[in-house]
């Protein structure tokens, strides 16, 4: 166990905290969740960047990794769509989740074929987790009143949701030529 594991780790760790403190009826609860998502994405950031850097990539990190970035964003957003309740967050939310339940599949099967080097993480897929956190990291801090703050979260969502249909395309894209009956035949 190295310290980029340790990170993943802890951020899988933390979302038991995140929800409970999401859900104290105090009103700094909201910022309090918001700081422990925010310790999150940074450890996430923090974790690659450590691996990269020591040269303590490993196969451990890199299953689980994404899975604790999937499950922490997945998690505040059933909690932000819980509370806000409305299309603004809901349909963003669903696109989200949805577009990661669609490429973890597509990237699945694409290493079965050997072939999972044309579904890589691209540039894009940063600008959208970019845009996704911060999205997260605001309407986390604020209560699910229409104030200026959670506006400007409701747009980032949206702009993380778009990217996000933008990256599950060009990943279909590159896999259609096996994905197409005529690779088959």
């Amino acid at each position: 166990m190295n310290i980029p594991n340790l990170l993943t780790v802890l951020r899988v760790l933390l979302i038991p905290f995140f929800i409970l403190l999401f859900y104290l009826p105090f009103h700094w609860s909201y910022l309090a969740a918001s700081a422990v998502f925010t310790v999150a994405a940074l450890t996430d950031w923090l974790d690659g960047y450590l691996a990269r850097r020591l040269q303590q990539s490993t196969p451990f990190g890199a299953f689980l990794d994404p899975v604790a970035d999937k499950l922490m964003v997945a998690v505040a957003l059933v909690l932000l769509v819980g509370e806000h309740a409305n299309l603004w967050l809901t349909l963003p939310a669903a696109i989200i989740i949805g577009r990661e339940i669609v490429v973890s599949a597509l990237r699945e099967w694409m290493a079965e074929l050997g072939a999972r080097a044309q579904v890589a993480v691209s540039s894009l897929g940063k600008w959208k987790t970019a845009a996704q956190m911060v999205a997260l990291v605001i309407l986390l801090a604020n209560p699910p009143a229409l104030t200026v703050w959670v506006g400007i979260g409701y747009a980032l969502l949206i702009v993380a949701a778009a990217l996000t249909l933008w990256s599950m395309v060009n990943y279909l894209v590159a896999a259609w030529p096996h994905l197409s009956p005529s690779e088959n035949k």
